[in-house]
């Protein structure tokens, strides 16, 4: 997952809310971010290393220095943004998404003549650079843009900074989002809505799914309508990678979330359950936990709480022992709040488990916990995401490596391990709730998550949990 952002200024000085713009999008990466300001010399492009530090140190001193009236940037995995000079002038490109067949077009751009030479640390060719060449090609930018989503497969946002404005254009599937904002002396285009109140934008736009637009110090400009299919945001979204306060659709994140703790506690309700206190994984999973706490009557707690100041996300880095030290450090356990409590404990999902078990064992077991009981704000995850830069493999998945616990081997069909009724569902859950070491486990279901939400199950992308496309 990667956050964009983008200033068009009427002023000279484009460079302040581009800089704090892209800083709000700091929960949404942490290994590469990026600036470049059209100025009257042409692009001045800044880009630096943010793993293991924070944005704004890194490039307090650039955006100071840059000036101009439009400017886009970004944080996520990879380096951008990338550069251009073409016969539709120079240009620099910012995106966001993930592109399934990338090799393919590199195979045929490269047996076209096409060069690359924006490398990425592990020797693999920039996706964005890919798809600038790909819009150089074409008649126009606007064109380049449609061919890129006719080319690839997966899903692409993308920011485009040119002398003349920045173009934007939204995924077709609209499995992720891009809004416009609208100051006294600024328009503004960004991944994430919690990046304007600050800044004093207010929303004036949301793109919509393959709709591609030219934003200037004037306003928008409208270059190509949408796709005319309704968006398909990713789910996850609310249930864990947006921050509180951003809106999708015009739907709130953590409404989303208080919401999605409300139904797991009436299913819970239900069947009886009793527990001492309530407390969420933080920080997505503090939402979830307040939703059932308030539901449920069960006191809220926070027998486990982050240290914030110096680690980040750890859903976040690409390396899996890095995600392990962030969460194993960055999450402290006060005694007091655990020892002979029956703990409720929500989180927004279980993606490898490794975390999540380690917390149990190290933080709440090892401190005198009575009971732990795991409730979780999504269906368990079953299939690599095709549309974003997240889970890439099954192996990683701790459902799938229950699947081939119980089954001895993968298995192609696992429409069974899809049916909350069936026993090989119920076992599935009963062998991750051992694996991690809680007294019990309970998935959401899909249609409460969606109802959570406050869209149906064919209004959202569901992919990793049921394998079908958006």
């Amino acid at each position: 997952m990667a956050g964009i952002f983008g200033v068009a200024s009427k002023l000279d000085e484009c460079g302040r809310s581009l800089y704090y713009g892209i800083d709000y999008h700091c929960h949404l990466g942490t290994d590469y971010a990026g600036m470049a300001i059209f100025g009257k010399d042409g692009i001045e492009r800044k880009i630096h290393d943010i793993r293991g530090e924070n944005f704004r140190p890194k490039f307090q001193q650039d955006y100071a220095k840059m000036r101009g009236k439009y400017g886009i940037g970004v944080i996520g995995y990879d380096i951008q943004p990338v550069i251009l000079s073409t016969r539709h002038g120079i240009f620099s490109v910012v995106v966001n998404g993930n592109i399934l067949n990338l090799n393919e077009i590199v195979s045929n751009l490269q047996s076209r003549g096409s060069s690359f030479a924006e490398i990425q640390p592990d020797s693999s060719i920039s996706p964005a650079e890919v798809l600038a060449e790909v819009i150089s090609r074409a008649d126009d930018i606007e064109s380049g843009i449609a061919d890129v989503f006719n080319l690839i497969q997966g899903s692409v946002s993308l920011l485009i900074l040119t002398r003349n404005g920045i173009y934007a254009a939204r995924d077709r599937q609209g499995h992720s989002t891009l809004v416009v904002g609208k100051s006294d002396n600024e328009f503004a285009v960004t991944t994430e809505t919690a990046a304007f109140p600050n800044l004093k934008f207010s929303i004036a736009a949301e793109l919509l799914p393959g709709e591609i637009i030219r934003l200037t110090e004037n306003g928008i400009e409208r270059r190509k309508e949408g796709s005319g299919k309704a968006a398909h945001p990713c789910a996850f979204l609310w249930i864990y990678t947006s921050f509180p306060a951003t809106s999708i659709e015009g739907i709130n994140v953590e409404k989303a979330r208080y919401n999605s703790g409300t139904l797991l506690a009436k299913r819970d309700k239900a069947a009886g359950f009793m527990a001492d206190i309530v407390a969420g994984v933080p920080d997505s999973g503090v939402g979830h936990a307040i939703g059932y706490a308030n539901e449920s009557g069960i006191p809220y707690a926070r027998p486990i709480v982050k240290y914030t100041p110096s680690w980040p996300r750890s859903y976040m880095p690409s390396d899996q022992s890095m995600r392990d030290l962030i969460a194993d450090m960055k999450l402290i356990a006060i005694p007091d709040l655990v020892h002979d409590k029956r703990i409720v404990i929500c989180d927004d999902s279980i993606v490898r488990g490794t975390q999540l078990r380690n917390m149990i064992k190290d933080k709440l077991v090892a401190n005198g916990a009575r009971e732990v009981h795991i409730r979780i704000a999504c269906p368990p995850l079953m299939f690599p995401c095709i549309y974003n830069q997240s889970t890439r493999t099954t192996g990683e998945l701790a459902a799938r490596r229950a699947i081939r616990m119980m089954e001895g081997r993968d298995v192609q069909d696992i429409s069974e391990y899809l049916d909350t009724k069936s026993p090989k569902y119920q076992g599935m859950v009963e062998t991750i709730a051992r694996e991690l070491g809680a007294t019990s486990l309970m998935y959401q279901q899909i249609e409460d998550m969606a109802s959570a939400i406050g869209r149906s199950t064919d209004e959202i992308c569901t992919f990793c949990w049921t394998g079908r496309p958006s």
